[in-house]
């Protein structure tokens, strides 16, 4: 025993040095200053120092928690008291509670003084870092973000709410404070429900076994991460809920520090807390984690079944790997579990009850102490499939590729356990899991979206034996784990890549030059039609008629920038259905475009539009009344239609690629109709019209091609057409990045049917058109004879 203090006195010396060093300087002005983080840790440390200390040393114990209590004279110490009162003061109360708990030698009640201290900094570290975004204070916000916890499973952390990734785009000037703020909320507070979630099922198990101190000090950290999340529930639960979850929360804590029962505790606890989620997931998140529930709640009962024969466990580390993959599906169900409830509250409670059924028989695999055969443990597993299955709505069951890449890179994870362990069969078995699941999933995207990466990834898969030899070839040969972690770093950075690609972005400059195209055309329509109008107003009297025109040009300019304000902000309201939005205003887009494009080869299209148009113009010119409103009016509905098509088309770039890459191809697109439209009113030049518009109407017809090409791909992505790979035919990356052009049989059927459809309709209406003039000199030939005849 006595060496085991030397070691705590050796800790203690390590950590009174750290707090010396946290300190204000007494004769070193400049010295450095501690980072928050760096003072969090040493405040950590000491009082599990303490706690460690506590049952051999009370003076070794005394002194760690002394130096701890003095922290929060440390100059980093300060902003967390001022802009976090209450924060602050909880954390002092559990330094005093930790001083009264080693005066007491009470190992529960210094567990709790832990939880409580610990907890109290993560709230007051997470405000102080809103309160600076607020600020505009990048500094401290940087600082005391590192002053926080992850969930246990960081692979399986919430998308698009990194905290850490909107703090930085905020600094870029990417991102306003109020999104960068909301971003970083939604991050923590996922993170610590997470944790809250984790500790409460904790505190059960722990009860179960009669680990009084474990269980004290997870008590306390619920009650710790609760009061984090507070405020949210208070908006969402109002007051007299939220004061009855806390008075809980106390009798919780106060029964783990007694030793008492907390069964009822935590079923009133768990009741209080249904339906409640501090930061909801969005629709593409949610069904995100229904594919990674679904998918590790299947390779829990494989690899227990692998581990266990005839009642007894005969490999621990098939167990484990249940285990691991256990927890992913816990993680995944604790984010979906109140939507679920929502959806159907007795099947959710039946689900709740088969996963702690399943956590049992795989808990005491894991201990020997009791184990259920592999029938059982499958029937288990059988039946939360199918309840699952039966509650989740469709749009959570079709498959998502970003979560069969995340449990590819688990299954890794365990081969290099595996491997570790020097079980070089159970590893190869993992590698072949791991290679299953990529083939049952993102191998046929990959192969159409993607194939310079497939190559690549079968080879670090197999027995590829270039610069970096594949995981079959090491395997087979026993590499060290050096080696197999050397490959795995490679295929992490192949699969990433992959994954990236098959999401479907095509190339910024291939977006903005469709939008320099699209406005350019749209804008060169708008141009021709109004010198065709003006055309004939020549003389003194009739110019002047030319202003109320111009005059509805102008307004026409401002409401179809109107229109492009309220189109993004209706699609900015709706942006949470992601890839389906994009799908559906694509879809629109292309029915418009088809049309448009239609109508453009279709020469009676021109010309009935343009002779509508004249007609308008002689019955305005013509009356007396409103004739200045009739032109200004006539203006603008000419520019308007135009300017509402191009709105329209532009929507389905912006999701595609974003707001600034469109809107300098609209820039360029205007500025090229500035200058024809300065040339041809201006300078009074006569322009080939005819060339240009056919030029510009097979470039539209090629943005045209691209854009159904890029929506069967959105629409595959989201799982509305079936994906069908043409495996014989390998395209080019760059053909996709640009053209949209990918080796699918959907794909290029339908871009072909979309080119049939506009060439198709060209000939039939030039067809159309012989057949009228023949007809039209027909009866003029018809007429002229019986007037001939008549006259004879």
């Amino acid at each position: 025993m006595k060496s085991f203090t030397l070691i705590q006195k050796i800790w203690l010396m390590g950590g009174v040095a750290l707090l010396l060093a946290l300190l204000p300087p007494l004769s070193t002005a400049h010295a450095a200053a501690p980072t928050p983080a760096q003072g969090a840790e040493t405040l950590r440390t000491l009082l599990f120092q303490a706690q460690m200390a506590l049952n051999s040393d009370g003076d070794a114990a005394a002194m760690a928690v002394q130096a701890a209590a003095a922290i929060p004279q440390a100059s980093w110490f300060g902003p967390l008291a001022q802009q976090a009162p209450a924060a602050a003061a909880r954390l002092d109360a559990g330094l005093s509670a930790a001083q009264a708990a080693v005066t007491a030698h009470d190992g529960n009640a210094l567990a709790v003084a832990r939880a409580q201290v610990w907890t109290a900094l993560l709230d007051g570290a997470q405000q102080l870092v809103l309160h600076a975004v607020a600020d505009g204070d990048p500094t401290t916000a940087r600082s005391w973000l590192l002053v926080r916890e992850f969930r246990q499973a960081t692979r399986f952390s919430r998308p698009q709410a990194d905290g850490t990734l909107a703090l930085m785009a905020w600094e870029r000037g990417q991102l306003s404070a109020a999104d960068a703020a909301n971003a970083i909320r939604a991050d923590l507070w996922d993170t610590y429900q997470a944790r809250l979630n984790e500790a409460l099922r904790a505190v059960a198990t722990a009860d179960g076994r009669g680990f009084a101190l474990r269980r004290a000090e997870l008590a306390a950290s619920a009650a710790g991460y609760f009061a984090i999340l507070q405020p949210a529930y208070l908006e969402q639960r109002q007051a007299t809920a939220t004061d009855a979850l806390q008075n809980h929360f106390v009798q919780l804590t106060a029964a783990g520090l007694s030793g008492a029962a907390v069964g009822d505790r935590l079923a009133a606890i768990t009741t209080a807390l249904a339906g409640f989620r501090a930061a909801p997931l969005l629709p593409a998140e949610q069904a995100q984690r229904a594919a990674q529930l679904l998918r590790f709640l299947n390779l829990v009962g494989v690899e227990y079944g692998r581990g266990v024969r005839n009642g007894v466990v005969t490999s621990d580390l098939e167990i484990r790997e249940a285990v691991t993959f256990l927890s992913g599906a816990q993680a995944a169900f604790d984010d979906l579990r109140d939507f679920l409830a929502a959806r159907d509250a007795t099947q959710s409670a039946t689900l709740v009850n088969l996963f702690t059924q399943l956590e049992n028989q795989i808990e005491q695999a894991s201990t020997h102490t009791a184990v259920a055969d592999a029938e059982a443990v499958a029937a288990t597993v059988a039946a939360l499939e199918r309840g699952l299955q039966a509650t989740m709505p469709p749009a959570w069951l079709r498959r998502d590729n970003s979560a069969d890449f995340d449990v590819i890179k688990t299954t890794l994870d365990n081969l290099e356990e595996a491997v570790a362990s020097g079980d070089y069969a159970l590893a190869e078995s993992a590698r072949i899991d791991a290679y299953a699941i990529l083939e049952s999933g993102p191998e046929a995207r990959i192969q159409a979206f993607a194939p310079q990466f497939k190559p690549l990834i079968e080879d670090l898969f197999w027995y590829g034996q270039g610069e970096t030899p594949g995981l079959a070839y090491l395997l087979t040969n026993q590499a060290p784990l050096t080696s197999v972690k050397a490959t795995r770093v490679a295929l992490d950075e192949q699969l990433t890549a992959a994954a990236t690609a098959v999401a479907g972005n095509s190339s910024p400059l291939a977006i903005a030059v469709n939008a320099v195209i699209i406005v350019f055309r749209e804008g060169l329509e708008a141009v021709l039609i109004l010198a065709s109008l003006m055309a004939g107003l020549k003389s003194v009297e009739q110019r002047r008629l030319r202003k109320p025109m111009w005059w509805g040009v102008i307004v026409a300019g401002i409401a179809s920038g109107l229109t492009w304000l309220l189109a993004q902000g209706l699609l900015t309201s709706l942006a949470r259905y992601g890839e389906t939005l994009e799908a559906v205003v694509s879809i629109i887009a292309i029915g418009v475009l088809l049309l448009i494009t239609n109508w453009f080869f279709h020469q009676s299209y021109w010309i009935d539009h343009m002779a509508s148009l004249h007609t308008k113009k002689k019955g305005i010119v013509g009356g007396a009344a409103g004739q200045w409103l009739g032109l200004a009016m006539l203006g603008f509905t000419s520019v308007y239609r135009e300017g509402f098509e191009t709105v329209l088309f532009l929507q389905a770039l912006v999701l595609e690629g974003g707001i600034l890459t469109v809107l300098t191809g609209v820039l360029l697109g205007l500025a090229a109709t500035l200058l024809v439209g300065l040339v041809l009113f201006r300078l009074q030049v006569r322009l080939p019209y005819k060339k240009m518009l056919i030029v510009t109407g097979i470039f539209i017809g090629a943005v045209l091609l691209t854009m159904v090409g890029n929506t069967v791909h959105v629409l595959q992505l989201v799982g509305w057409l079936p994906l069908h790979p043409l495996r014989w035919l390998t395209l080019p990356y760059w053909l996709g990045m640009w053209f949209g052009l990918y080796a699918t049989w959907e794909g290029i059927a339908l871009q072909a049917a979309a080119g049939v459809f506009v060439i198709g309709s060209y000939y039939l209406a030039e067809h159309l058109q012989k057949r009228n003039r023949k007809q039209h000199s027909r009866r003029h030939i018809a007429t002229a004879t019986v007037q001939s005849t008549s006259l004879t």
